[in-house]
């Protein structure tokens, strides 16, 4: 009788539960996008191994527009700044990638795999290494004056690119430099009568390693959880004797060092380099942003495949409207997605 009045006395408080925070359900939608893109290409194709060594084209264009592109979408999504100088690092990863052949001529024409393969990882690490040194001086001349004032930071910015590609005419020449690949990269195997080109699969390899190291970095870091918190809440951060102006100056050396090792991979893909090849792709860069979602790293990573597939299948099947299929397909998605595939809630 005791326990029982004591279980229903009102003056007990009842025991409380916990809440549950919601987990928010991941959005598969984009990635879908992905397959119903090539799934629809097949039937207009029409052979089979075609489409194949189409397919993996574009997924090798796109990693490498990935690479590129998650530098800037990096440095925007963590840091609020539109850097239109970004063109200037793919630029410069590309020539000094150029010197590393030069100065290892011997390892890429080898006939060993780990020579050839030693030299290009040389060629990426010294690339990564100039461009991040750069992109230090560049932030702290060109960028730090201008935070917060967007139209200030297009300008700017588009101008440090034009001092960096007439720098780069007078160390390595105005004119084109061609930029072989090694003897391990070159020809292709064959999947169901598919050709394959070797470099392109090592391209997709490169890429889904820079897209797993970066996920992990801002998602399961204490670095990259100071990062992003920063840019919620800057002011609480630094009460808590965290320097944020250094990390966010990490963030902006990370990804021009992510550029310069896209402009090796580019610089690789298109077998020849010119000081202008920076600007040329930032058009590009900037439509793979807008389709993935300003500041978005998997929204980036999603539009950066969509971009390389479209170009590849209308290159292939139109050639006269694959100069404007990126463009029309960042339109369709935007009135789609007005936001982006990733839409960041913060922006």
């Amino acid at each position: 009788m005791t326990a029982t009045a004591a279980s229903t006395n009102p003056a007990t408080p009842p025991t409380a539960t916990p809440a549950q925070v919601p987990r928010a359900r991941f959005d598969a939608i984009p990635l879908l996008l992905v397959l119903a893109l090539a799934g629809l290409a097949l039937p207009l194709v029409g052979s089979v191994p075609t489409w194949l060594t189409l397919t993996l084209a574009g997924l090798a264009m796109g990693m490498i527009v990935f690479i590129i592109a998650s530098g800037l979408t990096l440095v925007f999504g963590l840091m609020d700044v539109l850097n239109f100088g970004h063109g200037v690092f793919i630029a410069l990863g590309a020539f000094v990638a150029t010197s590393v052949f030069g100065l290892m001529g011997d390892w890429t024409g080898s006939a060993s795999v780990a020579h050839n393969l030693a030299a290009v990882f040389a060629a990426m690490l010294v690339a990564m290494a100039v461009a991040g040194a750069i992109g230090y001086a560049f932030e702290r001349v060109v960028v730090r004056p201008v935070y917060g004032q967007h139209l200030k930071q297009i300008l700017i910015t588009m101008g440090g690119m034009i001092i960096g590609e007439e720098i780069i005419k007078v160390i390595w020449g105005p004119q084109q430099i061609p930029l072989p690949l090694p003897q391990a990269l070159r020809g292709s195997f064959f999947i169901a009568d598919a050709a394959i080109e070797k470099y392109r699969v090592f391209a997709v390899v490169i890429g889904l390693v820079v897209l797993v190291g970066m996920l992990w970095v801002l998602n399961r870091t204490k670095i990259g959880l100071l990062i992003r918190a920063g840019v919620q809440d800057r002011e609480m951060v630094e009460s808590l004797g965290y320097r944020i102006k250094r990390l966010f100056v990490g963030v902006f050396v990370v990804g021009s060092a992510l550029a310069g090792l896209g402009g090796v991979l580019w610089g690789l893909y298109q077998q020849m380099v010119v000081p202008q090849m920076g600007a040329q792709i930032n058009v590009l860069l900037f439509i793979v942003i807008i389709i993935g979602g300003l500041g978005s790293t998997l929204g980036c990573f999603v539009g950066a495949l969509l971009v390389g597939l479209m170009a590849n299948y209308t290159g292939f099947l139109a050639p006269k409207v694959a100069l404007f299929s990126n463009i029309g397909l960042m339109v369709a998605i935007l009135l789609w997605r007005p936001q982006g595939l990733y839409p960041v809630t913060s922006r």
